[in-house]
């Protein structure tokens, strides 16, 4: 999201003259680019999954809830992991924990080939969850650490810099994603199968995806052995040494535990409209499955375009009334969306990724104001409240199943902005540092 004693150490006091130092110099530009880089991988991954669910969702004949199973082992990883990772991260350092994490990503890349043979919604779930529980570890490292390379009053510019990476791979790999896993759906339907041919058939249709999981696994060890590579280039790490659970006692603190519901709500929201664009244009605009998939990037490079522009505009306004602006916007693109057809009511929740720019890096930066030594924890706590990208979709999907309507759907993320944007207009007051 402590280390040994021979270790170095960073001090993450918002306001420590260390801080600035951290953030100056070549070896902190050096760990930015690396940990920029750790951002656009772990953002791409996770985007896949929307690629994958409709693909699932035709192999195995799910209907919506069932499909959003696929949200929900991922997304369950952070609230499981979330604070063992931030434990795990105070022990080893920020580095030798990235490195773990990304060595969990590739086992669970590699556990997709005996799910694919074995013909197992369940086997893929499990790869899900794993691939996720090493991502939990990668974000408890990238989050706080790219906060603390540079000077505090920029560090939510600076994360949602670093952010606009994670949009450009969500970009990128739904892209190829679409092309490699949703063409065959548009020709051959699991329905009409059974038997030895079905599960022949399902072997067939998830071949594509094992290949591309196993390439990932691949570049993800050459992203470890890098990572390990430049292990001690931090410059003065060090952590509260607290016990994992006494971490909870952050809750306390008004200002965190708002934006912990906010991390929430915002993942929760924001991966319940990726999982359903491509039954959603479907619907829409009656178009196929390969077709549909291909405006996944149109909303991942909403998001893309919206934290670079972000960036610039963080640095010069409120953060948190820039995010109060934005979760109201998105509440009216849902509206326009949910009351109009064709491409008027596809493009307006497409448009919905600009919106979340900025929101993942300022309401995380702005929860995180004032932890000091305390960042990993808080990091850790937050990355548990990403478990929302776990139940707020599997909630839209039931109600998709329930109304028939996934336009009706929508109206719990909508829900979700409008807390959002609460919590903008109670952060614009200044909190207490640790």
């Amino acid at each position: 999201m402590a280390l040994p004693p021979h270790e170095p150490d960073i001090r993450t006091q918002p306001d420590d003259p260390a801080s600035d130092r951290a953030g100056a110099g070549e070896g902190a530009a050096h760990l930015r680019v690396l940990v920029i880089g750790l951002f656009f991988v772990f953002g791409g991954i996770t985007s896949l999954n929307d690629v994958i669910i409709p693909k699932l969702k035709g192999l195995f004949t799910l209907n919506y809830t069932e499909a959003m199973l696929v949200q929900f082992c991922f997304f369950a990883a952070y609230a499981f992991v979330g604070l063992p990772g931030a434990a795990l991260v105070k022990r080893v350092g920020y580095m030798r924990g990235a490195v773990i994490g990304l060595g969990m990503m590739t086992f669970g890349c590699l556990l997709f080939i005996p799910a694919s043979l074995s013909a197992t919604f369940g086997l893929f779930l499990l790869a899900l969850f794993v691939l996720a529980s090493g991502i939990v570890v990668v974000q408890v490292v990238s989050n706080p650490l790219i906060s603390l390379l540079g000077p505090a009053k920029t560090a939510p510019s600076r994360l949602t810099f670093a952010q606009g990476f994670n949009s450009l791979g969500t970009v990128l790999f739904p892209k190829v994603g679409a092309i490699l896993f949703l063409g065959g759906l548009a020709t051959v339907s699991a329905q009409h199968l059974s038997g030895a041919a079905l599960d022949a058939h399902r072997v067939s249709e998830t071949r594509t995806v094992v290949h591309t999981y196993i390439g990932l696994a691949i570049a993800l060890v050459l992203v470890a052995t890098v990572v390990w590579a430049n292990r001690h280039r931090l410059p003065h790490e060090a952590h509260d040494h607290s016990p994992m659970l006494q971490s909870l006692d952050l809750m306390r603190r008004p200002r965190f535990s708002f934006g912990a519901l906010g991390i929430f709500l915002y993942v929760g929201a924001e991966v319940s409209i990726g999982s359903l664009i491509v039954a959603y244009v479907q619907q829409r605009s009656g178009v196929g499955a390969a077709a549909a998939g291909a405006f996944i990037p149109f909303y991942w490079g909403g998001a893309l375009i919206g934290r670079f522009v972000g960036s610039v505009a963080l640095s010069r306004f409120s953060p948190a009334r820039v995010l109060a602006c934005v979760a109201c916007g998105a509440i009216l693109l849902l509206a326009l969306s949910a009351n109009s057809l064709g491409a008027l009511s596809c493009w307006s929740l497409l448009a919905i990724g600009l919106m979340n720019s900025i929101m993942f890096p300022t309401i995380f930066s702005l929860a995180s104001e004032g932890l000091g030594p305390r960042a990993a924890d808080g990091s850790g706590i937050l990355n548990v409240a990403i478990s929302g990208g776990a139940v707020i979709p599997l909630l839209t999907g039931a109600i998709a199943d329930v109304s028939g309507r996934l336009s009706i759907a929508l109206a719990l993320p909508a829900l979700c902005y409008a807390v959002i944007a609460c919590f903008g207009l109670y952060a614009r007051k200044p909190v207490e540092p640790i």
